[in-house]
C-alpha cells in the first residue's frame, strides 16, 4: 500500500495538493453565514448530475415516447418516482441557492478587485442554471410544459433584431414539435453540461486563487477578522448544510412528489393560467403589467429591452462601484441591490397570487 501511495504522490503531485488544502482558510465574522451558499449550490448541482444520469437510463427523447418513458419510470421502476422528484426539487433549490449566493455576494461587495471575473463567471453560471431549468421543463412532454415552453419561446422571439432567429434556433422551426423536444434534450444533457463544466472549473479556480472576500464593514474594522481552516472546520459546517438539504429534498419528494400531468397535445387549447417556472416569474409579471404600447413602441418590446439593459448593468457592477466598497457610490449600489431583491421577490409572488398592482 505504501508503494502505491508513493507512486500516486510522485505522479499526481499529492504533496502539493495536501499543502494547498492545509493552507486554505476562511475569514470568520458576522456575515460568514453567507459563505455557505456557494457550496450549497455546488452540492445541489451534484445531486442534479447524479439523479439526471439515473433518469437518462430510462428516458427516450421523442414526441412519441418521452411521456410514456417518464410514466414508466414513475410507475414501474423501483423508486423511479423518488429519483424524478428529487431531480425536479433539487433543480429549484439549486437555482434558489444560486440566487441567494448572488444577492449576498452583491450586498457584501465580494465582486471588488480582484474578483471581477469571479463575479462574471458566477453570473454566467446562474444563467446556465436557468437554462438547465428551461430546457429540462419540456422533457416530460406534458401539456403544461408544452404550452409554458411555447410562451417562453414566444417571448424570446420578441427580442428585436434577432428574435426570429432565436425562436427558430430554440424550436428547430416555427412551431414546437418533436424536433424541439430533441433539441432541448441535446441542450440539457450535452451542450449545457459541457459549457457549465468549463465555467464552473474557472469559477472554482478563481475562488481558490483569490480566497473568500471580506465585506467592507469588516475590512474597515480595527483588527482583521479571525480565520478558520477550510479543512476540516469550514468543510464540516458545509457538510452539515448539505445533509440538511438532502433531508429537505427527501421530505419534499415524499410529501410533494412531482406530478407528470397529461401528455402534450398541440391541438387542444392551452390550460388556463399558464405560468413560467418561479425563477422566470418576475420577468413574466413585468411584461404582463406593461401597457400594450409605450411611446409608440410595443409594451412587450420595451419590457424585454428594459430587462436586458438591467441585466447588463447588473453584470458590470464591479466596474461601476467604488473599489473600496465605501462612500456614496457604494451606498448607491447597495440600495440598488436591496431594491432588486424586493422587486424580484414581490413580482414573483404576484405571479402566483395572480395579482396586479
Amino acid at each position: 500500500m505504501g508503494s502505491v501511495r508513493e507512486w500516486l504522490r510522485d505522479r499526481l503531485g499529492l504533496d502539493e495538493i495536501q499543502h494547498l488544502v492545509e493552507k486554505k482558510d476562511v475569514p470568520v465574522h458576522r456575515h460568514s453565514f453567507w459563505y455557505y451558499w456557494g457550496g450549497m449550490t455546488l452540492f445541489l448541482f451534484g445531486v442534479q448530475v447524479v439523479t439526471g444520469i439515473l433518469l437518462l437510463l430510462y428516458y427516450r427523447a421523442s414526441a412519441d415516447e418521452a411521456y410514456e418513458s417518464v410514466r414508466f419510470l414513475m410507475t414501474q421502476v423501483s423508486f423511479g418516482w423518488l429519483i424524478r422528484s428529487i431531480h425536479s426539487w433539487s433543480a429549484n433549490l439549486m437555482i434558489g441557492a444560486a440566487m441567494i449566493h448572488m444577492f449576498s455576494t452583491f450586498l457584501m461587495k465580494s465582486y471588488r478587485t480582484p474578483r471581477e471575473v469571479t463575479w462574471l463567471s458566477g453570473m454566467v453560471l446562474l444563467g446556465l442554471s436557468m437554462a438547465f431549468g428551461f430546457s429540462g421543463y419540456l422533457l416530460p412532454w406534458n401539456q403544461l410544459a408544452f404550452f409554458a415552453t411555447k410562451v417562453g419561446t414566444d417571448i424570446v422571439g420578441a427580442v428585436p433584431g434577432v428574435g426570429h432567429f432565436l425562436l427558430r434556433f430554440l424550436r428547430g422551426g416555427d412551431q414546437i414539435t418533436g424536433g424541439t423536444l430533441t433539441r432541448f434534450f441535446g441542450f440539457h444533457v450535452a451542450i449545457l453540461p459541457a459549457v457549465t463544466t468549463l465555467i464552473l472549473g474557472m469559477h472554482l479556480y478563481l475562488v481558490q486563487r483569490h480566497g473568500m472576500s471580506v465585506p467592507p464593514s469588516v475590512e474597515q474594522g480595527p483588527t482583521p477578522p479571525p480565520r478558520m481552516k477550510f479543512v476540516p472546520n469550514f468543510l464540516l459546517r458545509d457538510m452539515v448544510g448539505w445533509l440538511a438539504a438532502l433531508g429537505l429534498l427527501a421530505l419534499l419528494a415524499a410529501l410533494f412528489p412531482w406530478e407528470l400531468g397529461i401528455k402534450a397535445d398541440p391541438y387542444v387549447p392551452a390550460p388556463a393560467g399558464i405560468k413560467p417556472e418561479w425563477y422566470f416569474g418576475w420577468m413574466f409579471q413585468t411584461l404582463r403589467m406593461l401597457p400594450s404600447h409605450i411611446l409608440g413602441l410595443e409594451g412587450e418590446l420595451v419590457g424585454i429591452l428594459g430587462i436586458g439593459l438591467a441585466g447588463m448593468v447588473w453584470l458590470v457592477v464591479p466596474f461601476l462601484d467604488d473599489v473600496r466598497g465605501i462612500g456614496p457610490r457604494a451606498r448607491f449600489w447597495r440600495i440598488v441591490g436591496v431594491i432588486a431583491i424586493l422587486y424580484v421577490t414581490v413580482f414573483t409572488l404576484m405571479v402566483y397570487r395572480g395579482g396586479t398592482p
